[in-house]
């Protein structure tokens, strides 16, 4: 009863704390976590690129088959974050346990499904995209490894969302940066032989991986069963009934199909590209270097949904606009000085993962074309957010589509035939321009219909 007491009391602050204040205090745990996982993503790929170009290729392959990995996995954590957060509020305590068990059973599902991907189709997933044997061999290992292993970043992911919903961010933040820093300690051990070990290459950098969630994992069992109170986690000795199921895919399943899109997309641009193996690399590059400007308006659009989704329900228009606007201009300012670095040092950046001169020729232009749609981008986000917390996901879902799929996907395949590599990149600012004018559409459109109306008896 006290974790639902202070649950509640900080629910209560989303409606009377200043919007500025509130939103930097539930912003910065998310946006450290994340940030700090988007530096090991970074890190990691540096290390690869030591070993070889080839390498540096071989991973960037398999990145599609990894985003749908975490698109599985974050989708049903959602759902289960929500329902529980949802049955705690309304003080039935059984429910949100038993959305919690079944959450975890759940996780072990998306495990096989995952592991059956990496036992059978690894190697025509890859042999799909090159033609190199080098990087068919780095990339099929790369791929197994993490599939067959992700046992347990499925059962991180379940239990950081259970974390989540008793309003525990600081201990899901410990959760996330135990695993990322585990992975950078033993990334070079294992990658090159360090401190005795055996020297496994790319399959080390698999194999670090699989470590840091374990150890994240470990983490997450231990918060959840011993500081969590509030539910109680049972994996065996219970049925898991249909109607939980279906309460945790009814929000999951949106959320999983929209992550899911952007796996599309570069699985998509990866067989564009597939005649240029640096251009690969290049893309799977530029993915890494841009997380790690995403993830602070990432933290903000964590920070700015519940806010909004609370003063939506409570009628008030002005907290809700101002909770917008805030947001807004915090993520433009990340995205315009995002920008100007990918516009100033690119070469510098491509500098950190061991550049070719043939990268430096392809990646300088890329990440300077490609940056330009980081602000219309900041919009699209931030939209998106207010879609979600006023029900209409749907909205999220098309813009989503539009820009990923009918937008950047066709225009790169003719902007290839047309003028090559570096003509294809202009398909992200003129996909990323049109989803901020559809934004611009739905978003006055939900303001007439619903925002409008706030404020009214």
């Amino acid at each position: 009863m006290n974790q639902v007491k202070n649950d509640t009391e900080k629910t209560n602050k989303m409606g009377t704390m200043p919007i500025g204040s509130l939103l930097l205090s539930m912003a910065w745990p998310p946006t450290l976590s994340m940030s700090i996982n988007a530096l090991y993503n970074v890190v990691d790929s540096v290390f690869v690129a030591m070993l070889s170009e080839r390498a540096l290729t071989a991973v960037s392959l398999v990145m599609p088959l990894q985003m749908l990995m975490v698109a599985i996995g974050v989708g049903t954590g959602v759902g289960v974050n929500s329902l529980i957060a949802r049955r705690l509020g309304e003080q039935r305590v059984d429910e949100a346990s038993l959305a919690a068990s079944v959450g975890i059973r759940l996780a072990f599902v998306n495990y096989f499904v995952m592991a059956l991907i990496g036992i059978f189709l690894s190697s025509a997933f890859v042999g799909s995209f090159t033609k190199d044997a080098n990087v068919f061999s780095d990339a099929t290992i790369y791929l197994r490894i993490i599939t067959i292993g992700s046992f347990f970043f499925m059962l991180q992911l379940a239990m950081e969302k259970i974390i989540q919903s008793t309003g525990q961010m600081v201990l899901s933040m410990i959760v996330t940066i135990v695993g990322a820093l585990v992975n950078l300690v033993l990334d070079p051990i294992l990658i090159f032989g360090l401190l005795g070990a055996p020297k496994m290459g790319i399959a080390g950098a698999a194999v670090a991986t699989i470590i840091g969630q374990a150890a994240s994992s470990c983490v997450a069992l231990y918060i959840c069963l011993k500081k969590i109170s509030s539910i109680h986690i049972r994996i065996f000795g219970f049925r898991s009934d249909k109607k939980t199921i279906k309460d945790i895919y009814n929000v999951g399943l949106p959320s999983m199909v929209m992550m899911s899109i952007n796996s599309i997309m570069v699985l998509g641009y990866n067989a564009i590209l597939a005649a240029h193996a640096t251009a690969i690399a290049v893309l799977g590059i530029y993915f890494k270097l841009q997380s790690i400007i995403l993830m602070p308006v990432f933290g903000v659009n964590q920070a700015a949904m519940p806010i909004l989704g609370y003063n939506f329900g409570a009628r008030k228009k002005d907290r809700f606009m101002e909770t917008y606007r805030k947001a807004l201009g915090i993520s433009v300012i990340i995205m315009i000085i995002g920008m100007a670095l990918f516009q100033i040092f690119p070469r510098e950046l491509l500098m950190i993962f061991s550049a070719s001169d043939n990268m430096f020729n392809i990646g300088i232009p890329a990440l300077r074309i490609i940056s330009l749609c980081f602000v219309p981008a900041a919009f699209g986000i931030i939209r998106s957010t207010v879609f979600q917390a006023t029900g209409n996901g749907i909205y999220s879902l098309i813009a989503s589509v539009v820009r990923q799929l009918v937008g950047i996907l066709p225009i790169a395949y003719i902007l290839m035939q047309i003028g090559g590599v570096t003509m294809s990149w202009y398909s992200f600012p003129i996909a990323e321009i049109m989803g901020f004018v559809l934004s611009s559409i739905l978003f006055r459109k939900l303001q007439n219909t619903k925002i409008n109306q706030l404020d009214t008896p």
